[in-house]
């Protein structure tokens, strides 16, 4: 089986920057923004037991080491790939991956960027008062630097993506150690069992402090072995950012009243404070500076990569998909990607897209689980891993994204619809795409 989704250059094992230490710290890096710090207070509004609320966030860890061994399995069959756009497009049809692609640009993937560097510069406030317009033009900066190091190689920004890791890794497991050894509060140990829908609500807030796990995946073609690296960052990544969201939460409660985390805007600052004195606020300021630095050096990082993909493929203009002489790098499609991020932040507009298109991503992810039911048929599908616990796993994964899916729309039915006509708006724009490839061909013909 072989197209250009599947068949594109790549850089030589010996110059590739992504080894496995450092796909593994951009699974993680991603991951880890700024989440873990004000999302367990969602989780634990639902739910009104510590072990309740662990429980979902090892559900909602195990489910997404579900979606990553999917996708492992899939890189593995095609390592060069990229990523999810390249498998649905295999699996599927050219026309779900541009859809794909066209909501990464212009909704999904941009917009994260806009929300992760907004929140830096709104932490870097805590140290430097900036105001409204100085916020946005420090996360405007912010993106524009970061592409800039994106744009001068893969190498640089792998370097700088694994240093940021490592530290934000260290820092949580002291934050780990400090709950453990502060004296616990007294109501910490509450038990009530929690309804079905209250944990089920908890497990899909808990996905989203997860979410970003599959990016690694764009970076196939410059991974040394990516047949044998990428599904072993993807499970290592995975994996220890369940140990650590698990650890990290353990520590809140333990620490912190539950009704506290529950009402807590801000619980990681509330959780220093209770352990290091009056200046927590600023302690959890540097740390989330550091750690949305870290992923959204690894969104931007990754974004341009399908965009090229896109333009290999036909589905984007040719030019946007250059590689620069000198860096190796998609360096139209990083200025692009800066451009449009930029402008999401400018005009807050992020917000409103992001929130109204962020469920449909997991619509796209049960495509992903569901093509190994329609791959495993194909004589030519050889992966070299196949995914633990098949058929049950994926089927589990795919009911849950259709769970996901199906409550947006019954909570926010205008957003939600909102939404899916964004993403589905690209259709006709495929549409006329594909007939304008088409042309040429049938001419030569």
């Amino acid at each position: 089986m072989s197209n250009a989704a599947t068949d594109r250059p790549t850089v030589a094992d010996a110059a590739a920057p992504f080894g496995v230490w450092r796909a593994s710290a951009m699974v993680v890096g991603i991951i880890i923004g700024a989440s873990i710090f004000v999302q367990p207070s969602a989780i634990t509004a639902q739910l009104p037991s510590t072990r309740g609320i662990i429980a979902a966030w090892i559900v909602a860890g195990a489910l997404t080491l579900t979606g990553a061994l999917v996708l492992a399995e899939l890189s593995s069959a095609w390592p060069h790939a990229t990523g999810v756009y390249a498998h649905l497009r295999q699996a599927w049809s050219p026309a779900v991956g541009f859809l794909w692609g066209w909501a990464m640009f212009w909704t999904m993937h941009s917009g994260i960027i806009a929300a992760i560097a907004t929140i830096f510069a709104r932490y870097l406030g805590v140290f430097v008062p900036l105001g409204d317009t100085g916020t946005r033009a420090v996360a405007v900066a912010a993106v524009l630097a970061l592409s800039a190091l994106n744009y001068r190689g893969a190498a640089p920004a792998a370097v700088l993506q694994t240093a940021v890791t490592a530290v934000k890794v260290g820092a949580l497991v002291l934050l780990i150690i400090l709950g453990f050894t502060a004296p616990a509060h007294a109501a910490a140990s509450a038990t009530s069992v929690p309804s079905g829908g209250a944990f089920s609500a908890a497990v899909v807030a808990g996905l989203f402090a997860y979410g970003g796990w599959h990016m690694v995946s764009y970076t196939a073609g410059e991974t040394r072995d990516a047949a044998r690296t990428i599904p072993r960052a993807l499970l290592f990544g995975t994996a220890l950012v369940t140990l650590l969201y698990v650890g990290v939460n353990i520590a809140y409660l333990r620490v912190l009243p539950l009704a506290a985390v529950a009402t807590s805007t801000r619980v990681a600052a509330d959780f220093a404070d209770a352990v290091l004195g009056g200046d927590g606020l600023r302690v959890m300021a540097a740390l989330v500076v550091l750690s949305t630095l870290g992923a959204m050096n690894g969104v931007i990082l990754a974004g341009p990569r399908v965009y090229r993909a896109m333009a290999a493929d036909g589905l984007l203009f040719k030019w946007a998909g250059a590689t620069h002489p000198r860096f190796g790098t998609p360096h139209r499609a990083i200025v692009l990607q800066a451009v449009w991020s930029a402008v999401l932040v400018s005009t807050g507009t992020f917000r409103a897209l992001f929130s109204r298109v962020v469920y449909t991503e997991w619509i796209f992810f049960g495509l992903l689980a569901a093509s190994l039911f329609v791959l495993r048929r194909r004589s030519d599908y050889r992966p070299s891993f196949r995914t633990w616990g098949y058929p049950l796993l994926p089927a589990v994964f795919i009911v849950t994204t259709a769970f996901i899916v199906v409550n947006e729309m019954v909570a926010h039915p205008g957003d939600a619809a909102t939404g899916l006509l964004l993403v589905l708006s690209g259709l006709p724009v495929y549409s006329w795409w594909s007939r304008k490839i088409a042309r040429p061909s049938a001419s030569g013909a």
